[in-house]
């Protein structure tokens, strides 16, 4: 029988849930069990493709295209696997299909209600994903936090599916904030009790509660806590604040939860093998060298809006036993005089161009990247951030008077970035750009032929609708910023990878390559400059 784990939010938001399912997942796949995750947001979008990032951070692009929460790239991360998005499951998906069917006559004159129909739904889908990826165990974080009106369905689903599958099938972990009062430094508890008493109004009793606390749980927190919620002490777990997530699923073993789990599920225990995951926690923390990474961008206020470029830095980081240190640089701040690009810019060893969409801050990216570039400093472009090398090169080096993209300025004389063709007559933003996993091939003899190992073609995800202009391809070679990487679509040329020719790394890509970093495995382009910062 397949084992479900359902892992509850309470006190407040964003608390910790998808790292601790993410670790949870870890503790169970290293025990040699076959592990998913599914992230249900209750919000009524269809998906994360349409949501500002300071709405809801980062969007993760899965390998077929899902648009999804920032959840997914922990759980990828952390498991070293490729989720569908399938696994993202929103309550907009679940009305939507629900009305479908009703429209198509499917529920036969019935009325539809929240229960059974959409219930029904919630649990059809994630047994879907279950029976697809052949799992041992189906790790469910339920987003949000209990007592929200918009997640009742989902939590019904869950408390359904415990009588349904059994006991000994399924589980509930619950996730909820100690907070520590400054002036007494007193863990208040009563938070937690709160959250749990709602948790099992609506009919669930947890099996484990995790104390998301700044400090680890004191004994009186933890007896107060398991008393009150009807848990065991030792079902009690502290997830206290630590210098790097990836020291959770320590954290979490040191307390038994690996044994807990394998216990109430009713699955033999193997001792979890994280020998490659501890050398890993341990270059991480251990690093004793630096480096200072300018990070430009537009959305720098929440770091989260760049989830994936930030870890893909620390695995390359870690893989070379050094730490990066992050210097934050909002574009709009250098067009409006907030701050000069030398201030800025004078002290870092390398830059990430960040991604991003729309006018606002372009013009102070674009003056960052001409800095960069004059001053040799390695710098890699992210989507957007490749388009805003261009425009700048053109401007600035081929002499290209207003020079820009059609989505900045559609009256440009040179767009030298330009709407895809394929792009042109979508009247849907949702779900409709060039997303997910797509060929790319290399030129032999290029940087970016050397990032990726010798390899003449790789797959790497995207998220964009406008590209580079392929009409102005000569004048950049001649110039010396050369194509390094290409594609297809539809017929058409799609430039993904460009680099300056020179002796430091200059180099934008078109694709989103941190989507696809792991802690064990960090991806190329971002090892690879990462090296080059080092002079390694």
């Amino acid at each position: 029988m397949t084992k479900y784990i359902f892992i509850t939010g309470g006190v407040l938001s964003s608390v910790g849930k998808g790292v601790t399912t993410a670790s949870v997942g870890l503790l169970i796949k290293s025990m040699g069990y076959n592990v998913t995750a599914i992230k249900i947001d209750p919000y009524l979008n269809v998906d994360a493709g349409t949501m500002s990032p300071y709405a809801h951070g980062e969007v993760f692009v899965t390998e077929d295209g899902g648009e999804t929460d920032l959840d997914l790239g922990h759980y990828e991360r952390f498991l070293h696997i490729n989720l569908s998005k399938k696994n993202n499951i929103t309550t907009g998906q679940i009305y939507l299909s629900v009305i479908m069917r009703e429209r198509k006559g499917d529920y036969l004159g019935a009325t539809v209600q929240i229960i059974p129909h959409i219930t029904d739904e919630i649990k059809s889908r994630i047994r879907e994903i279950a029976r697809e990826s052949g799992a041992d165990v189906v790790l469910v974080e339920i987003g949000g936090t209990v007592g929200d009106i918009e997640g009742l369905p989902f939590l019904e689903a869950a408390r359904q599916m415990r009588l349904e599958e059994g006991f000994e099938n399924t589980m509930f972990i619950h996730v909820a904030l100690v907070p520590t009062l400054k002036t007494t430094g007193e863990q208040k508890t009563k938070p937690v009790q709160h959250s749990v008493q709602e948790l099992r109004r609506i009919g669930i009793q947890p099996d484990v509660i995790v104390a998301r606390c700044e400090t680890p749980l004191t004994p009186e927190a933890r007896r107060k806590i398991a008393l009150y919620s009807n848990v065991p002490p030792e079902a009690v777990i502290s997830n206290h604040d630590v210098e790097t997530i990836y020291e959770v699923p320590l954290i979490l073993k040191s307390q038994g939860v690996d044994r807990s789990i394998a216990k109430r599920l009713g699955l033999e225990y193997r001792e979890p093998d994280l020998s490659r995951w501890i050398r890993f926690v341990e270059k991480v923390k251990n690093a004793c060298r630096t480096v200072t990474i300018a990070m430009v961008g537009k959305y720098t206020h929440l770091r989260d809006s760049y989830m994936s470029i930030i870890e893909a830095l620390r695995h390359a980081a870690a893989h070379l036993s050094v730490k990066p240190v992050l210097i934050w640089i909002e574009g709009t701040d250098i067009e409006q005089g907030k701050i000069s690009v030398e201030d800025a810019l004078n002290s870092v060893e390398g830059a990430v161009i960040l991604p991003g969409f729309g006018k606002r801050g372009a013009e102070g990216k674009m003056r960052a990247i001409k800095y960069l570039r004059e001053h040799g400093i390695p710098t890699i472009g992210i989507c957007f951030g490749l388009q805003l090398m261009v425009i700048e090169f053109s401007r600035n080096v081929l002499g290209l008077k207003d020079a820009n993209s059609t989505e900045l300025d559609p009256n440009t004389p040179h767009p030298v970035v330009d709407l895809m063709k394929g792009q042109r007559h979508i009247d849907r933003l949702g779900g409709t750009m060039r997303l997910g996993a797509k060929s790319i091939w290399l030129v032999r003899g290029t940087r970016a032929y050397e990032a990726y190992g010798g390899r003449d073609v790789v797959y790497e995800r995207h998220r964009h609708r406008y590209y580079i202009n392929t009409r102005y391809i000569n004048a950049f070679e001649k110039a010396g910023f050369r194509v390094s990487g290409y594609s297809f679509e539809n017929h058409e040329e799609v430039i993904e990878i460009m680099e300056l020719r020179g002796n430091f790394v200059y180099m934008g890509t078109q694709a989103h390559p941190e989507f696809k970093s792991r802690p064990l495995e960090p991806a190329p382009l971002y090892l690879y400059f990462m090296k080059n910062v080092l002079r390694i």
